[in-house]
């Protein structure tokens, strides 16, 4: 009787358990955006205040959105319903639009109230411009194009893409694997806390720009630098004059080409050459 009793008692205990792990469980949902144009290439606009955001480029002529929420709302005030109300709403409702205007779609989310985890997947001559807070990293991978991404507290990882990047970070780390780059278009990539590690195909031609506060800067190319002193820039304004020096280091790879700058203030940047 009494082992009856327990494994009653322990049941009851497990699912009184369990309860809110089920309640918590992320909310999935998918849709699909037919472009103005197939075949032609688009863009990308999504900026999350919190989640993070993978985008894969394929062979489809549409642009597939998948989200799912983390559950659980921020809390912004007392969540006990007032004495003789009860509450109505639910927490996890999530609400995502996109709209579709000449191959641009444009993403929203209420992302604030809760991260929102996204996985776009695009054709892979697509542009992007996307950005997130908190609570996520961002991931491309198989995408062409312009490719601007910020991430706040998180990391930024680009795979097997092409085109060109403007990549910044406050606390994460960059890393970037080019199979090609546009040539002669400019790039940039920095964070304040975190390495950079960026890999270019081993015929690009660039002239680099770089500079580690609290880091070292290495590469595997043949690169010819400017060990010259420091470029000095004076001005003038009211009588006064303030001088600026910069202590940047400069390279060249294959000759040089368009600038490739990248800072870090706090970690190390690595330049690699793709075998």
């Amino acid at each position: 009787m009494n082992k009856i009793v327990f494994r009653a008692l322990l049941a009851f205990l497990v699912l009184t358990w369990a309860q809110p792990l089920l309640a918590q469980q992320a909310t999935k949902d998918q849709m699909v955006v037919a472009l103005s144009s197939p075949g032609k290439p688009g863009t990308l606009h999504l900026k999350l205040v919190g989640g993070g955001i993978r985008v894969i480029g394929t062979s489809d002529k549409n642009v597939v959105i998948e989200t799912s929420t983390r559950g659980g709302r921020r809390e912004s005030g007392s969540s006990e319903a007032p004495a003789g109300m009860r509450r109505i709403s639910q927490a996890d409702n999530m609400d995502v639009t996109a709209q579709e205007r000449a191959n641009h779609v444009y993403i929203k989310t209420q992302s604030w109230q809760h991260p929102v985890d996204f996985v776009i997947r695009v054709p892979r001559q697509f542009s992007l411009q996307i950005s997130t807070v908190q609570d996520g990293d961002v991931v491309v991978e198989n995408v062409a194009g312009e490719l601007e991404v910020a991430n706040v507290n998180g990391s930024i990882r680009l795979k097997d893409v092409a085109g060109s990047a403007v990549l910044n970070t406050v606390n994460g780390e960059i890393i970037a694997d080019f199979n090609s780059v546009t040539a002669g278009a400019p790039m940039a990539f920095s964070t304040v806390n975190g390495k950079l590690d960026i890999t270019l195909p081993a015929k690009a031609k660039a002239s680099l720009k770089l500079k580690s506060d609290m880091g070292e800067i290495y590469s595997d190319f043949d690169m010819t630098t400017d060990d010259s002193a420091p470029k000095v820039t004076r001005t003038a304004k009211n009588g006064t004059y303030r001088v600026n020096t910069d202590n940047w280091t400069y390279g060249k790879i294959n000759g040089g080409g368009a600038e490739f700058m990248m800072k870090s203030l706090n970690g190390d940047i690595y330049i690699r050459r793709s075998k």
